[in-house]
């Protein structure tokens, strides 16, 4: 993986547990995943003017990812009802590069070194083993694991058709800033049905508006763009590295407990972003 491709998508990363800290510290999560959702459309919308309209051909791709994006931000939002950020995320992140990687091979005819198998590893190894660990007040939430694996599973199937998609078009904003401007829609529709109230509490948040949207728009983005330059799993891995800008956040901005299992879960999850840095 070359060192700019390598260098976007920690940014991303850095960026990507910044929203979802936003997201899990207000007082309503709901509210505050409609802000951030809102803050990507809008983010997707002023680029529209200048970024180039992807073919038709991709559209099938771009109209499957908004559905998937919405079934992980609806899935996501009741996890982190449920459990910590320091529970929810490292489950939500660490099943999709292994699901990733398994579809890749085996479907869309990928190859990887030994490197890049061992670094994929552990990644997966180290971001699956913190999750692990138990809440603050002791007691490991089962529901809040539940759903947070179904929301990794979205984001698998997310990141594998946005990868596709991005590639067909030819254009990474061009995809992404269509889907984002979707996305906000139907959220705000499937909200207004079943959260009567939710996105009126929504764009009272300014600050998850602008900071968390705009955050989660770029961070995006910018993966998308990685999709198209490196193979989409490795991409997928590296990204779920955002778990160790999540531990931190969680811990010294959040008061969550910090262990010696997740001191060396981290350290799992950095060896393996140096060996995909390390291989071709």
């Amino acid at each position: 993986m070359s060192g700019t491709v390598f260098a976007v998508v920690i940014l991303a990363a850095l960026l990507h547990a910044v929203w979802n800290a936003l997201v899990k510290g207000g007082a309503d999560k709901g509210a505050a995943m409609g802000a951030v959702v809102l803050g990507q459309g809008l983010s997707g919308g002023l680029l529209l003017p200048v970024t180039t309209m992807p073919d038709l051909a991709c559209w099938p791709w771009l109209l499957a990812g908004v559905a998937l994006h919405l079934g992980y931000q609806l899935f996501l939002m009741q996890a982190y009802r449920f459990g910590d950020l320091t529970q929810v995320y490292p489950i939500a992140r660490g099943v999709s590069p292994l699901i990733v990687g398994l579809v890749s091979v085996a479907f869309l005819g990928a190859s990887f070194t030994l490197i890049e198998l061992q670094g994929l590893a552990l990644i997966c190894v180290g971001i699956a083993s913190i999750s692990l660990v138990r809440r603050g007040d002791g007691a490991f939430q089962g529901k809040a694991a539940g759903l947070a694996v179904v929301t990794g599973m979205f984001i698998a199937a997310y990141s594998l058709v946005d990868g596709q998609g991005a590639r067909i078009a030819g254009t990474s904003l061009g995809f992404y800033g269509p889907l984002a401007v979707l996305n906000a829609v139907g959220f705000a529709a499937i909200a207004g049905v079943a959260r009567p109230g939710l996105m009126r509490r929504a764009i009272a948040l300014p600050g998850p508006i602008i900071l968390g949207g705009g955050a989660s728009f770029a961070a995006y983005a910018l993966v998308v763009w990685a999709f198209t330059q490196a193979p989409i799993a490795l991409v997928t891995a590296l990204r779920e590295t955002s778990i160790i800008f999540a531990l931190l956040i969680g811990v010294i901005a959040m008061g969550e407990r910090l262990s010696l299992g997740k001191v060396l879960s981290t350290a799992m999850t950095l060896a393996g972003a140096m060996l995909l840095r390390l291989s071709r």
